[in-house]
C-alpha cells in the first residue's frame, strides 16, 4: 500500500471535519474552516498531520538507544542495573547561500574559506561545503488568484509553466501548485510530470463574480486573499515532510485579506520547513495598463529592499485585522498604501527565509524574474555545521552568514528552529 500523498491528507481533512463544502474545481480545497475547527480543539491546524509527524520523528537524524525495561526481564527476576540512557544526538544544520557581486551577477567560484558562519553570535565551524548542490529540489508556486490579479494571470500562467519546465530535472525534482484567493486550493500535488503541472497551471483563474446586487444592479466579487494561510499550509503540510532543497514562489501583491494565520505564523512555518520563499510583487492594474512589466524588456536584478517599518512593527501581522496594515479590522488605508505595505510584507518573508524579493516592472519582466530565480537555485552554496553549545532557552536560533570579500553580497536564511 502506498503512503498517503499530500492530496490524500488534505482530502482526509475534509472528511474528518464533516466536509468542506462543494469544491470549485475537482482538486481539493484547503478550506479555512479546517483551520478554525482545529484551532478550537487545540490540536493544530490539521488533525490528520499527527501520524505523519510521528513517523517523521522516528526517521529523523537523532538516534537514541535505551537499556532494557523492567517489562522485558523474566518473571521473578529483577532487570539488570541500567547504566542510564545512551543517546547519540548529532544535529547538522544546512544553510543554502547565494552570492552576487556589485553588478548583481551570480558568483559561483568561492571556497569554504571565503565564508564565515555564526549561530546566536557564536562562530561555527563549517564541516560540509559544496558549490554544486545536486540534491533534489522541491518547489511550489503559490499564485494569488484574487480579483485584483485578473490583469496578470495570463502572463503568470505562461511564465510559471516555462519556469517549471526548464528548471525541473526528470526523476529528481518535484513541484506542486497552489492558488489562493478567498480559499487555498491545491491544484496539483507533488509530481515530476510536466503534463500534470501544465494542466494545473491552465486552471489558474480568478473567482467568479456573485449575482448582481439587488440594490444597484452592480456585480461584486468574492473578497479574500489568504496569503499567510497559503504559505503556512504549503510549508507545514507539504514541504516540511520533504528532504533536500525547498522553495516557494509567491506571486502576489502582498496584501492579505482574511487569513486565520498571521505574518509571523507564515514566516515561522517556512523556517521550520527549511524553505526559502521567493516573492514576486506585481503592480496595480493601472501600472499594468501603462506597460508595468508583464511584457518584454531589459533586465535588472531584484533583491531585497529596506526592512524598517513605521511604528516599529511589521505591517500585515496579527491576523485579527484581516491582514490590513494597522490591524483592528479597519480598512483605513488607501489602496496605494496597502500596496506599499504588501511590498514590505513580501520583502520580510523572503529576507527571513533565505529567498529573494522581486518586483515586476518595465525593466524587469516576470519571465526575467523567473530566469533569475532559476539561476539562483542552480548556483547555491551548501554549508553544513554542527552547532556548538548555545543558549537552550529558545528553540529559535539566529544564523549569520558573511563573506570575507565585502564587495560580495550573500543571501541565506536568517535562522532555524531546533525542534523541527
Amino acid at each position: 500500500m502506498h503512503p498517503p500523498t499530500s492530496r490524500d491528507r488534505l482530502s482526509a481533512a475534509g472528511s474528518a471535519l464533516g466536509g468542506v463544502g462543494p469544491a470549485i474545481r475537482p482538486p481539493v480545497i484547503l478550506s479555512i474552516a479546517a483551520l478554525l475547527l482545529a484551532a478550537t480543539v487545540g490540536m493544530g491546524p490539521w488533525l490528520f498531520a499527527a501520524p505523519a509527524r510521528a513517523a517523521a520523528a522516528q526517521s529523523s537524524g537523532t538516534q537514541a538507544q535505551q537499556t532494557p525495561s523492567a517489562q522485558s526481564a523474566p518473571k521473578g527476576q529483577q532487570p539488570p542495573l541500567a547504566s542510564g540512557k545512551i543517546e547519540s544526538k548529532v544535529k547538522v544544520v544546512t544553510v543554502y547561500a547565494t552570492v552576487r557581486d556589485k553588478k548583481s551577477k551570480i558568483v559561483s567560484d568561492l571556497t569554504k574559506d571565503d565564508f564565515a558562519l555564526a549561530q546566536d553570535g557564536a562562530a561555527q565551524t563549517v564541516t560540509y561545503f559544496a558549490r554544486d548542490t545536486d540534491v533534489p529540489l522541491t518547489i511550489g508556486p503559490l499564485v494569488d488568484t484574487s480579483y485584483s490579479t485578473r490583469h496578470v494571470l495570463g502572463a503568470e500562467r505562461d511564465a510559471s509553466y516555462s519556469f517549471l519546465n526548464d528548471l525541473l530535472r526528470p526523476d529528481k525534482d518535484k513541484a506542486f501548485l497552489i492558488h489562493f484567493d478567498r480559499e487555498v486550493e491545491l491544484l496539483q500535488d507533488l509530481t515530476s510530470s510536466r503534463d500534470k503541472l501544465k494542466a494545473a497551471i491552465a486552471m489558474l483563474d480568478t473567482p467568479g463574480r456573485d449575482d448582481e446586487d439587488q440594490g444597484g444592479g452592480q456585480p461584486h466579487f468574492h473578497a479574500g486573499t489568504l496569503l499567510y494561510d497559503a504559505i503556512f499550509l504549503a510549508s507545514d503540510e507539504i514541504l516540511k515532510k520533504q528532504q533536500g532543497r525547498k522553495a516557494l514562489i509567491v506571486l502576489s501583491d502582498g496584501v492579505d485579506r482574511g487569513s486565520k494565520k498571521d505574518l509571523e505564523d507564515a514566516v515561522e512555518s517556512a523556517q521550520r520547513a527549511d524553505t526559502a520563499v521567493y516573492s514576486i510583487l506585481f503592480g496595480s492594474e493601472e501600472e499594468h495598463e501603462h506597460g508595468g512589466g508583464f511584457g518584454h524588456g531589459g533586465g535588472g536584478p531584484g533583491g531585497h529592499g529596506p526592512y524598517g517599518y513605521p511604528g516599529g512593527g511589521y505591517p500585515g501581522g496579527g491576523g485579527g485585522g484581516g491582514g490590513y496594515p494597522g490591524g483592528g479590522g479597519q480598512r483605513r488605508n488607501p489602496q496605494h498604501e496597502q500596496g506599499d505595505n504588501g511590498k514590505k510584507v513580501l520583502q520580510r518573508i523572503s529576507s527571513e527565509t533565505g529567498g529573494t524579493f522581486f518586483e515586476v516592472s518595465k525593466k524587469l519582466t516576470i519571465d526575467q524574474i523567473y530566469a533569475q530565480i532559476a539561476e539562483e537555485l542552480r548556483n547555491q552554496y551548501s554549508l553544513g555545521y554542527t552547532p556548538s553549545p548555545s543558549d537552550s532557552s529558545s528553540s529559535y536560533h539566529k544564523i549569520q552568514v558573511t563573506l570575507k570579500n565585502k564587495d560580495l553580497t550573500v543571501v541565506a536564511r536568517e535562522g532555524y528552529y531546533s525542534a523541527q
